[in-house]
């Protein structure tokens, strides 16, 4: 029998000596092992714990449920966000109201780009929408994730060195192991008819499509923001407002430097 991944995540009380060592010693006990460990949030430890058989992960909890030092707040198989939790020390937040909006400030860019990497490893198709005003991150951490996710990526539109716009792509460019990135606003501002028609052939493609200015981006085209698996919302600081008012101008002057790249 395969052994089985969980996720065990508990409150300290009563934070004493030697809770810790009780704690693997019951594990150890049970057959169950430890994978990685990590302080959490607020006075949380977190496990990825490796058990052959899941009755042992009942009987854990049994157990820990007569202590007094500890309360479990999670034993479940690990999510996404349970596995980062471990390796980070910190959860990703998400929004209260929209649970697949996720919001990083720029301290996190670790956690947000192992994060989408780890998105970027699951196969088929996937939409991100990424939000957050200039020179936060955006276009360099859906890179970095590329990177770390070991995947090729392609700009269809962007303004990373200069205003680049495609209007094709050649043969080995279409390939679902790629991570296609788009900017809405660039999209929008300097779009042709060629463009659009390649970025309807993209998101045809069961691939991974990144979409930075998601809400520009929905502007104009037929796809809507409940079209988007997920919408990461990247600020310079907690309090720090999201906002397109002055986007295009500070995009698109003429004097910021820029030099359109189009092919």
């Amino acid at each position: 029998m395969e052994k089985t991944e969980w996720y065990f995540e508990y409150e300290i009380q009563v934070n004493r000596p030697g809770l810790l060592g009780d704690i693997s010693s019951l594990l150890g006990m049970l057959s169950i092992n430890i994978i990685t460990i990590n302080g959490v949030e607020n006075q949380r430890r977190g496990m990825l714990l490796l058990s052959q058989y899941d009755e042992n992960i009942k009987r854990l909890k049994l157990i820990l449920d007569t202590m007094d030092t500890i309360i479990v707040t999670k034993l479940r198989k690990p999510k996404l966000r349970d596995k980062l939790a471990v390796r980070h020390g910190k959860y990703i937040h998400r929004d209260v109201d929209d649970r697949k909006t996720i919001r990083f400030v720029r301290d996190e860019l670790g956690i947000l780009v192992d994060f989408m990497a780890e998105l970027y490893k699951e196969e088929g198709h996937k939409l991100i929408g990424l939000r957050g005003m200039p020179r936060v991150g955006k276009t360099e951490s859906v890179v970095a994730a590329s990177v770390c996710a070991n995947k090729r990526w392609l700009f269809v539109s962007s303004t990373l060195l200069k205003q680049t716009v495609r209007s094709k792509l050649i043969e080995g460019e279409y390939n679902t192991d790629n991570i296609y990135i788009i900017d809405g606003v660039v999209s929008k501002r300097r779009a042709n008819e060629q463009h659009w028609q390649l970025i309807r052939e993209v998101m045809q493609l069961p691939a991974i499509k990144v979409v930075e200015h998601p809400d520009i981006f929905v502007q104009s085209t037929e796809y809507n923001i409940d079209d988007f698996d997920y919408i990461i919302e990247l600020r310079s600081h907690e309090d720090e407002k999201i906002t397109y008012e002055p986007l295009e101008d500070q995009q698109f002057n003429q004097e910021s430097g820029f030099s359109m790249f189009d092919f």
